[in-house]
């Protein structure tokens, strides 16, 4: 795969890119990017994040940022990214209606990525926090392949079904070169809020159990909880919007372990 692989060009004004990727969908990687960004913010205010959004088809960041609108271009004809909370944003989700399918095939999608891979204004980033698209597709491979990537953080919840899928995307990173720094077990736990018994719906350890066959590390745990599935419908994460909470903590915690494992930033 490696073979004959296009010259990687890094994305002007970016520092380190982070991926946010997973096998499947619905494990909630999503949200994981949008609390990622918010937190290496939180715990570093000198450092400048950025946020893309390169899931054509399902675009969650302008909701979950709460933003919406065109963006603005530059005198560079360069469109500038949506700002909130701190958070230079860039989706597809700007470029389309809210509720308008994205019905491509393959070329059209691939000349999206590279309009928002190379025709944004960052400015200066330090980190670019980018929410993949689930799977292992064409997508992955070109993001992949075009910029130097500094590490991927593979989402899954604890069940097997996704854990399968999970393994999948690690393997289809470290294909391609792209360092693994770790995997997120998202839905990790459900305590119940009156009587405070834990459950866990999706069973227990698989993302720990993975990790072990992968020879890599758990950057976090992060509970299922009602606080983070209505804040990000709001458009208020939990990172943002309840900094104190015990599921804004696990956010933070994942961050710190994230940066932790990082290579040390080119000069």
């Amino acid at each position: 795969m490696s073979r004959g692989l296009p010259k990687q060009k890094p994305i002007e004004g970016v520092n380190q890119v982070i991926v946010v990727a997973s096998g499947k969908g619905g494990v909630g990687k999503s949200t994981t990017a949008v609390n990622l960004a918010l937190a290496l913010a939180a715990n570093d205010s000198s450092k400048s994040i950025g946020l893309l959004d390169v899931d054509v088809y399902g675009p969650s960041v302008p909701k979950m940022m709460n933003l919406r609108g065109n963006p603005e271009l530059s005198q560079n004809n360069l469109m500038k990214p949506l700002m909130n909370y701190g958070i230079a944003c860039m989706s597809m989700g700007f470029l389309v209606g809210e509720t308008a399918p994205v019905v491509w095939r393959g070329l059209l999608v691939m000349s999206a990525i590279e309009k928002l891979l190379r025709q944004v204004d960052w400015g200066q980033l330090d980190y670019l926090v980018v929410d993949m698209p689930p799977g292992t597709g064409d997508v992955q491979l070109s993001v992949s392949q075009n910029i130097p990537i500094s590490g991927a953080v593979i989402v899954s919840t604890p069940q097997d079904i996704a854990l399968t899928d999970a393994h999948k995307g690690a393997e289809m990173f470290r294909k391609v070169h792209v360092p693994v720094l770790g995997l997120v077990q998202n839905m990790s736990v459900f305590q119940c809020p009156k009587c405070k018994h834990k459950t866990h719906i999706f069973g227990a350890d698989g993302a720990r159990k993975l990790a072990r066959t992968l020879d890599l590390d758990v950057l976090g745990d992060i509970p299922l909880h009602l606080n983070i599935r209505e804040s990000s419908d709001n458009g208020q994460p939990i990172v943002f919007s309840q900094p104190e909470s015990d599921e804004a903590k696990a956010y933070l915690r994942m961050a710190e372990e994230v940066v932790r494992r990082l290579p040390s930033p080119p000069e």
